[in-house]
């Protein structure tokens, strides 16, 4: 099962005894296996509308700072729990913020509609 972890808000500012903490935790996670892809996001970014034929793109940002999406870690974890608690690990070793764990759907989790 593939999860999306995200983080609102601003960058934390991490020091060096944090960097460090993470830095190892993202080498367990990218030596497990677990951890398919992170990184950050740029503030404003682009929306895209589609609407009767017609695509609209605007720049950013749209939301209030501490509403946006910073950074966001793709897992591969064996259940929504074990994904949780990847989630917690990283929370406890950030501090305080907010952010989401989604699953990630893709073509094999599709039902098979010609069935």
């Amino acid at each position: 099962m593939r999860f999306l972890m995200t983080t609102m808000g601003t960058t934390p500012n991490l020091d060096a005894a944090m960097m460090a903490e993470m830095g190892a935790f993202i080498e367990e996670m990218t030596r497990t296996g677990v951890l398919l892809a992170t990184g950050g996001l740029e503030p404003g970014g682009l929306r895209m509308v589609s609407s009767g034929g017609e695509i609209t793109v605007t720049d950013g940002p749209f939301t209030e700072a501490k509403e946006a999406i910073v950074s966001f870690a793709l897992i591969e974890a064996r259940s929504r729990e074990e994904a949780v608690e990847l989630a917690r690990r990283f929370w406890k070793i950030v501090g305080d913020g907010e952010g989401s764990v989604q699953q990630v759907f893709g073509p094999e989790d599709a039902p098979d509609l010609l069935a």
